[in-house]
C-alpha cells in the first residue's frame, strides 16, 4: 500500500488511540462541562467537550498535529501548506511551529479578520485566494510547485481525521454512558473521526451532525447517496461552508445516524444561551452543534448528549447578538 491510499483510507480506532498518545504532550485535554439550566432547555442532560477552550481556540489542532508529527523527516523537510478560511490554518502554524518546520496557508480574501491575525500570531505564511474552491485548488497547487511543502488538508486526510477523533475519545472516557453525540458537520472530518471513536466506544450511540440550513450539503449528499455541492446561501457559521470529500462522505455515509438543521437564528440563540448560561465564548460552528439539543431536534430528551463544541475564534467587535 503507498502513502497516498494511507492517506484516503478511512482509519480505524487504532488509529484514532495511535494519534491520541502523539498529540498529547502538545494538546490540552479539554474540560467537559455541564448546565442544569440548559439540561431543562433540552429536557436531557448535556455534557459539553469544551473544545473552543483548547490551543488555537478550536480542535482543529488536533487533527493538524497528529499529521504533521506523522510526517517524516523528509516530508516534513519544505514544511507544510494547507487551504483554509481560519481554524485548520492556525492550527496548521502552530503545529508546524512545535515541528520547526514552515506552514503555508492557502486562505479565502473574505476570511476572518480575527482567523487572519491568528495565522500571522502562529507564524502561517498566508497567499490570498478568491473565495471558491476551483481558486482554493488551483492557488494551493501553486504554493506547492513553489515551495515543495506536503499538503495536509483540513479534512480529506486520514491523519487529520484520526486526530479529530481524539476528541470524542476524551469525552467518552469521562462520560462513558452518552446516548447520543453531536458535532458540526463541515467538511466531516470533525463528525467523521467523532463517530469512529464513539462506535467502537459505544456501539449504541447515535452519532450525529449539527448543519445551518443555509450550508445544508452534508445533510442533502446522506439523502441523495451522493456528494451533494455546497449552497449558495451564506450562513454565519464560516467554518461550515466546506463540502463532504470522497473519503468523509464514505465514513458518514455508513456511520452517522442523522444530520439536524438548525437556522441562523437558531445558531445565535444557542450562541447567546451558552455565553450567557456557561460563560463559554463559541463561534457560530461551535453553537451549530449545541442548537440541535436546545432545540429538541433530535428526539433525546432525557438522554444524555454529548456535545463538542467546536471552536471560539470569531470577531468580538462583530457580535451577531
Amino acid at each position: 500500500m503507498n502513502a497516498t491510499s494511507l492517506l484516503t483510507d478511512a482509519p480505524n480506532f487504532e488509529a484514532i488511540l495511535a494519534a491520541h498518545k502523539r498529540i498529547s504532550p502538545h494538546i490540552h485535554r479539554t474540560p467537559v462541562l455541564t448546565s442544569t439550566s440548559l439540561d431543562e432547555i433540552a429536557g436531557a442532560r448535556l455534557f459539553f467537550k469544551c473544545e473552543n477552550l483548547q490551543k488555537t481556540g478550536s480542535f482543529k489542532i488536533r487533527g493538524a498535529t497528529n499529521a504533521i508529527f506523522s510526517l517524516t523527516d523528509q516530508e516534513a523537510r519544505q514544511g507544510v501548506v494547507a487551504p483554509s478560511s481560519g481554524n485548520h490554518a492556525a492550527a496548521m502554524a502552530l503545529a508546524a511551529r512545535w515541528r520547526g518546520i514552515p506552514a503555508f496557508i492557502v486562505m479565502p480574501s473574505n476570511s476572518s479578520a480575527a482567523k487572519v491575525k491568528a495565522v500571522e500570531f502562529y507564524g502561517g505564511k498566508i497567499t490570498y485566494c478568491e473565495p471558491h474552491m476551483a481558486s482554493r485548488e488551483a492557488t494551493c497547487a501553486e504554493v506547492m510547485r513553489n515551495t515543495g511543502a506536503h499538503l495536509v488538508h483540513p479534512y480529506d486526510d486520514a491523519r487529520v481525521i484520526a486526530g479529530q477523533g481524539t476528541a470524542a475519545l476524551e469525552l467518552l472516557e469521562e462520560v462513558s454512558d452518552l446516548d447520543v453525540l453531536v458535532t458540526p458537520a463541515s467538511g466531516g472530518g470533525l463528525l467523521s473521526g467523532s463517530a469512529i471513536a464513539a462506535k467502537n466506544m459505544r456501539p449504541g450511540i447515535r452519532a450525529i451532525g449539527g448543519e445551518p440550513s443555509n450550508a445544508d450539503d452534508a445533510y442533502r449528499s446522506l439523502k441523495a447517496g451522493k456528494i451533494e455541492p455546497a449552497a449558495k446561501s451564506e450562513t454565519m457559521a464560516d467554518g461550515l461552508r466546506a463540502t463532504l470529500s470522497p473519503l468523509t462522505f464514505s465514513i458518514l455515509k455508513s456511520l452517522v445516524d442523522e444530520i439536524s438543521l438548525v437556522t441562523e437564528e437558531e445558531i445565535v440563540a444557542a450562541m447567546l444561551l451558552l455565553w450567557e448560561r456557561t460563560k463559554l465564548v463559541v463561534e457560530p460552528s461551535g453553537a451549530v452543534a449545541a442548537a440541535p439539543a436546545l432545540n429538541r431536534k433530535i428526539r433525546a430528551e432525557g438522554k444524555k448528549i454529548g456535545i463538542i463544541l467546536s471552536g471560539g475564534n470569531l470577531d468580538l467587535h462583530k457580535l451577531p447578538f
